[in-house]
């Protein structure tokens, strides 16, 4: 017999403890009696333990006690029986496309109606995004219609491909049918078709359903954020998809540097492409809107986020007046550059102290003093030179760099360099186009991170914790003239890497994490509340499938849609109906029939409670209740 949990079954010893307790009698009284009962006690006690199971077995509290006790035992061990049952189309996967497309005039609304119509006894429901999500898993009519009165089309596009395999395995033991509900104008992943005939090849049943008919359109379909000559500047791409050119009317919201809102037109020819820039862009948000009268309304907005660096108090400490990395640094927007020969009394006033020394080493009171700061949650960055050699550098401050210098050397024929980590820092830098022919050769100490080095291990680009706060160290010297050490400092993405670098040890993050495009996917370190442009949550990973302004972490990132095939409302998607059909003839199913395990704990348990109720009632017609 199939048990779930066969060792439940110990539970039929407490039959026992009933019986005993059953038969137990008081104890005898001593009474006188005539000497005439004793030719009568030998038979009354053969018949004793006969008569004591008859009063037992006649009692109706005991049997109904005793049947109680029977189907709790089984009830908890857990049986089942099996049967063969046929395949069955009752259960219905409904797919829904919400991609942005569906956003057209009212294909979303249609997509419903059609859903609606196709609800069955059983069904599940699947939102077709960039990941495929259950809304809904064997759930009754009533409940589908509560998900269609709550869904809503996003910003992504949808992987149709994913969705229908997720039906699959919905339907794999059951059978059933897969109704795909979408405009089919873009997808990612697979090919739709493809995974319609592998479902259909198991005996499924799969319908592709199309909504809605070519529109006309104008959109953002991409934009860019860049630093330029101190500021943030950004780049915005608008596409016309009609057959005439237009003029387009761009209205801006600016963020919170102070800057009027504004607007401006810009051409766009039939079919093609304009740009728009935006320069001086401060900290917070900024709304660009397209006012056009379109089929689709999510493109025609795009937002931008940028970090609030106000705050950041950069020192830089130097001997020598013209150095590229202090111009890099004061190109980077929005902070405070203060410049000074040597270290001031107190430091605990700025974010990070940049230490350039190229000839004066460091004082030993000024590396005490910029170990204090660093360990209560100060960032410091040594830039290599001939001051740090090991002859001219105090032992404390050997001690608080991240790599051990050991002394200048000479490459006359270059050395390469060679990314060895991937970092935000790093991401833009060429290291192929970076020679060295002057360097402190230095080796890297236990637990510091190497993020570029030569390609025979030397350390270039070092950092390591140190109490609260992180020392980086820059192994490319930014020396002018005829003692240059290396070219890094001619190098368009110099300026870049300092403004990444300062972002970084601001614990402000790279420009691009507060700007994304929907449909991405993050994981959060923890289980957070999140704010989205429509709702809050709270979850440990997010779809950014909306365009507008989340707030996640303490962060305000913008989400824009950026999709030129979405945004393509005048395609037509016959071609993939027409795919879709050719195949659609009846096919033979793997099998007719699948093993299904039936339950009966659920009768047990009523059967438990009318015995219950007969109890009560019996003993209640003892008078004992």
């Amino acid at each position: 017999m199939p048990f779930q949990n066969p060792l439940a079954l110990a539970a039929l010893l407490s039959v026992i403890p009933l019986i005993i307790i059953y038969m137990l009698r008081p104890k005898p009284a001593v009474l006188s009696i005539p000497s005439l009962m004793f030719v009568l006690k030998l038979d009354r006690e053969r018949k004793r333990v006969y008569a004591s199971l008859t009063k037992v077995v006649r009692d109706p509290l005991f049997l109904i006690q005793l049947l109680m006790l029977i189907l709790l035992s089984i009830g908890a061990a857990g049986y089942y029986y099996t049967s063969e049952e046929p395949l069955s189309g009752e259960h219905t996967v409904l797919v829904l496309d919400t991609s942005a497309s569906m956003q057209v005039d009212s294909r979303f609304e249609d997509a419903v109606r059609i859903a609606d119509g196709y609800v069955s006894k059983k069904n599940s429901i699947i939102l077709a995004s960039n990941i495929p999500q259950l809304a809904l898993e064997g759930g009754s009519a009533s409940a589908a219609e509560d998900i269609f009165n709550k869904v809503k089309p996003g910003a992504g596009t949808a992987d149709l491909s994913a969705a229908v395999t997720t039906g699959m395995r919905l339907l794999s033991e059951e059978g059933g049918r897969i109704i795909v509900i979408s405009d089919f104008t873009n997808w990612v992943g697979d090919d739709p078709v493809a995974s319609k005939n592998l479902a259909e090849s198991y005996g499924l049943k799969v319908n592709f359903i199309k909504v809605g008919k070519p529109a006309e359109n104008i959109g953002i379909i991409n934009g860019w954020i860049e630093a330029v000559d101190g500021e943030y500047g950004y780049t915005g791409v608008v596409k016309n998809y009609r057959s005439e050119s237009k003029t387009v009317e761009i209205m801006t919201g600016r963020g919170t540097s102070g800057n009027a809102s504004k607007s401006f037109t810009l051409d766009v020819p039939a079919g093609g492409t304009n740009q728009f820039k935006l320069a001086n862009l401060g900290p917070g948000t900024t709304t660009i809107s397209l006012n056009v009268d379109d089929s689709l309304d999510v493109d025609n907005k795009a937002y931008i986020s940028i970090p609030d660096t106000s705050g950041q108090h950069i020192l830089y400490v130097t001997d020598n007046g013209k150095l590229p990395s202090k111009t890099a640094l004061s190109l980077v927007p929005n902070i405070d550059l203060e410049i000074r020969k040597s270290l001031p009394s107190a430091l605990d006033s700025y974010t990070l102290v940049v230490l350039a020394q190229k000839q004066n080493p460091i004082a030993n009171s000024s590396v005490d003093k910029i170990e204090t700061y660093v360990r209560n949650g100060g960032n410091a960055v040594f830039i290599a030179s001939e001051a740090l050699s090991p002859e001219k550098t105090e032992v404390g401050l050997v001690k608080l760099l991240p790599v051990k210098p050991l002394g200048v050397e000479e490459a006359e024929n270059g050395l390469k360099v060679k990314e060895t980590l991937k970092s935000s820092i790093t991401e833009d830098m060429k290291s192929e186009e970076i020679s060295v022919r002057r360097y402190m050769n230095a080796t890297e100490r236990t637990g510091s991170t190497t993020l570029v080095a030569t390609e025979s291990g030397i350390p270039l680009l070092s950092y390591w914790q140190t109490g609260k706060g992180t020392i980086f160290y820059m192994g490319l010297n930014d020396e002018l003239g005829d003692g240059a050490w290396n070219n890094f400092h001619n190098l368009p993405e110099y300026p870049v890497f300092w403004i990444k670098l300062v972002e970084w040890l601001g614990g402000i993050g790279d420009i691009s994490e507060y700007n994304l495009e929907a449909g991405t996917v993050t994981s959060l370190s923890k289980t957070e509340e999140i704010r989205t442009p429509s709702k809050t949550l709270t979850a440990n990973s997010l779809l950014y499938d909306e365009v507008g302004i989340y707030e996640v972490s303490g962060k305000r990132i913008a989400v824009n849609m950026y999709d030129d095939r979405e945004s393509n409302t005048t395609v037509d998607s016959s071609e993939l109906i027409s795919r879709s059909l050719e195949n659609d003839e009846p096919k033979t199913m793997k099998s007719e029939t699948y093993t299904a395990r039936n339950e009966i704990t659920n009768y047990l348990i009523g059967i438990l409670f009318l015995l219950m109720l007969l109890e009560i009632l019996i003993v209640r017609g003892r008078g004992e209740l």
